[in-house]
């Protein structure tokens, strides 16, 4: 009896420690979300009191729109070009900071420094070295008889130079991941390898690489899904001009609700932007997870 009541006495506790943070996940997560599925039903247009159901006719609409067409497509070409160099370019530098150098640590510090910033912050600053005229590019291609480029100008370009942007802030942050995940690798693994008589290559290709699945797991996952929300990097640089060459779905969204004054059909896009997400995350997950799976059998 007594033992009943003092485990039920531990989960009162129990959940009381969880009832804050359940309270405020209800409040600005839960209740956001649902409520947002009920505007999108609605020709709300974000400032009146009333709002008329009009079924799915925001939804019907999302299909035949240009413009969100080619925000999804930019959206598409920054999360996935960006993460497969960022990742790529990631684990070339964890490779070399994990070798047995004087400097290291500095270099460790130096590279993650950038993803400490803020993508504000980082928009701003890039905006003034790729700026014509003034920006330090534009200044040093004049010096060396090139042709400047208006990086963040240029419609062709423009989406590109963002990425760049990106690769240049987030790449940091995703080495560290993957140093963590080297750091973990017995050593006794590599001598055999090495005993075995393997180059450089092949021990990267059969024995650290299938060993880094989890870290890739990791940093592939929480790179795809930011990428895909990017917002304030193209805000602080180009607002997703010019025209609308560098517009992604955040920006439009944001755009359409209150600027464009349809938040009800801006609703039922995030909607069906939140469910390409779940989507592809879990896609992506299952992808990892069965090769981590093949790596631990």
């Amino acid at each position: 009896m007594k033992n009943s009541t003092l485990i039920r006495r531990e989960r009162l506790i129990l959940y009381l420690f969880i009832l804050p943070a359940l309270i405020g996940y209800i409040i600005f997560v839960a209740y956001p979300v649902v409520n947002n599925i009920k505007l999108s039903f609605t020709d709300w247009n974000g400032i009146a009191r009333t709002y008329n159901y009009i079924g799915f006719d925001n939804y019907k609409r999302l299909f035949a729109d240009e413009r969100i067409r080619g925000a999804f497509i930019n959206t598409l070409k920054y999360a996935s070009i960006k993460t497969v160099l960022m990742n790529l370019l990631a684990i070339l530098l964890a490779l070399g900071l994990t070798q047995k150098i004087r400097s290291a640590n500095i270099l460790r510090t130096t590279f993650f420094a950038p993803s400490i910033f803020s993508a504000l912050i980082v928009g701003f600053l890039w905006k003034f070295i790729m700026a014509p005229f003034m920006g330090i590019f534009w200044v040093l291609f004049e010096k060396l008889g090139m042709d400047p480029v208006n990086w963040l100008g240029d419609p062709s370009i423009v989406i590109y130079s963002i990425i760049l942007i990106g690769v240049w802030q987030g790449t940091g942050w995703s080495a560290a991941i993957y140093i963590a995940g080297l750091q973990g690798i017995p050593e006794s693994y590599m001598e055999a390898a090495k005993i075995d008589g393997a180059n450089a290559f092949k021990r990267f290709r059969y024995v650290t690489l299938p060993l880094l699945t989890p870290a890739i797991t990791i940093s592939l996952l929480n790179s795809l899904i930011s990428d895909l929300k990017v917002f304030d990097l193209i805000m602080s640089t180009t607002q997703g001009g010019p025209g609308y060459s560098s517009e992604v779905m955040t920006t439009l969204l944001i755009n359409m609700a209150f600027s464009g004054r349809r938040a009800g059909y801006a609703s039922s896009l995030s909607v069906v932007f939140l469910l390409f997400i779940l989507v592809v995350s879990a896609l992506l997950l299952k992808y990892m997870k069965q090769n981590e799976g093949k790596v631990q059998g």
